[in-house]
């Protein structure tokens, strides 16, 4: 059984903190102890050693940047004021992705529906752990690195497969925290992705935009990273009736492990002893129960990004973890094929639908 993530800001890692995820979540924590780096975003989840261990093939990675506004502190750097700066942050994690897979056979950028067979093909049984490797799905967490609407294309030939336009509100679209519609410009911006046949990430934008964007957008459509509202009773929780459009248009909603989505109320340096891998799983299941069906849900895990160790259920110490949700699963009355749609086929369903 594979699992795909979709959603995992590791450029974004490696350009703040020097995180090297060629090792283990563990080496990186040890590496990291006595830095600022696990009081800014936590320690580390996410590694070589754990995404084989879990088996973990494919990885929607990011490319984000966060408006100046936004900023965190000092360390912040990957923040801009101008599209300008978005875009050449932007570039950079471009950059970052082309050297992990250049200078690291085990993890291979994905663009194709070829590229995606070949990396599964790796995971064939009889291979051995380090013949296999893992594929990077680049996916843009809001738009405002794209200059303008029809620069779409140039993002495009640089392996850009699914663009989110909202992180916070941007230029194209209201987002988490700061509502709005889809402005004209963001229109425009759907259109080309139709043009080229990108899919659309539907997650952070400001409810009024999502119906919009639905509404708008001919092509493929995902929430990479939304939890449900019933667990995240906010703009940035998904209600019952926006699942139910997105599945309408074949579409796959991502669970976030994250407390603070889990569990309405937590914060950080809560325990995390009051969310488990049963509250994961009770997440995975609403969307199940609401759609009628199994096929639109997967993981987008967001592990690394902005949380770590110390906001995730107990029993997650690593990625590595995630298989352990298969029991729970089945105890809810899963089968093995279903299982296996929420670990990892139902994304490389999208993925072969909407990959040229």
């Amino acid at each position: 059984m594979l699992i795909v993530d979709a959603h995992e800001d590791l450029a974004w890692n490696i350009l703040t903190f020097g995180r090297d995820y060629t090792h283990s979540a563990s080496a990186i924590r040890q590496r990291e102890a006595g830095t600022s780096a696990p009081t800014q975003n936590d320690n580390s989840l996410l590694g070589l050693e754990d995404w084989l261990s879990a088996r973990v093939a494919v990885i929607m990675a990011t490319l984000f940047a966060s408006p100046a506004r936004k900023r965190l502190g000092e360390w912040d750097t990957l923040t801009y004021t101008t599209q300008e700066e978005a875009y050449s942050i932007a570039r950079r994690q471009v950059d970052a992705y082309d050297a992990l897979a250049g200078d690291h056979p085990q993890f291979r950028r994905v663009m194709t529906r070829a590229d995606l067979d070949e990396v599964l093909h790796t995971w064939d049984d009889g291979k051995e752990q380090d013949e296999h490797q893992i594929g990077l799905v680049t996916l843009m967490e809001g738009a405002d690195c794209i200059r303008q609407p029809e620069e779409v294309e140039e993002w495009y030939e640089h392996g850009v497969r699914l663009i989110g336009p909202a992180w916070e509100s941007t230029r194209y679209a209201g987002g988490t925290h700061e509502p709005g519609p889809l402005t004209p410009d963001g229109r425009r911006l759907l259109a080309e992705m139709a043009r080229l046949g990108m899919i659309l990430d539907l997650s952070h934008l400001a409810e009024e935009a999502y119906y919009q964007a639905v509404e708008a957008y001919p092509g493929l459509m995902i929430a990479s990273h939304s939890n449900p509202r019933r667990f995240l009773p906010t703009s940035r929780g998904l209600s019952d009736e926006m699942i139910l459009l997105l599945a309408e248009r074949q579409g796959v909603v991502g669970i976030v492990p994250f407390n603070a989505f889990m569990k309405p109320g937590w914060k950080k340096g809560d325990s995390r002893e009051v969310v488990t891998l049963a509250d994961v799983t009770s997440a995975v299941d609403h969307i199940c129960q609401i759609t009628g069906s199994a096929e639109h849900v997967g993981f987008g895990t967001d592990f690394d990004g902005g949380f770590g160790l110390e906001s995730v259920p107990v029993g997650i110490n690593s990625i590595a973890d995630l298989p352990q949700l298969e029991p729970h699963l089945r105890e809810k009355g899963y089968t093995t094929e279903q299982i296996g749609g929420i670990f990892g086929g139902n994304w490389l369903r999208v993925l072969r639908m909407g990959l040229p």
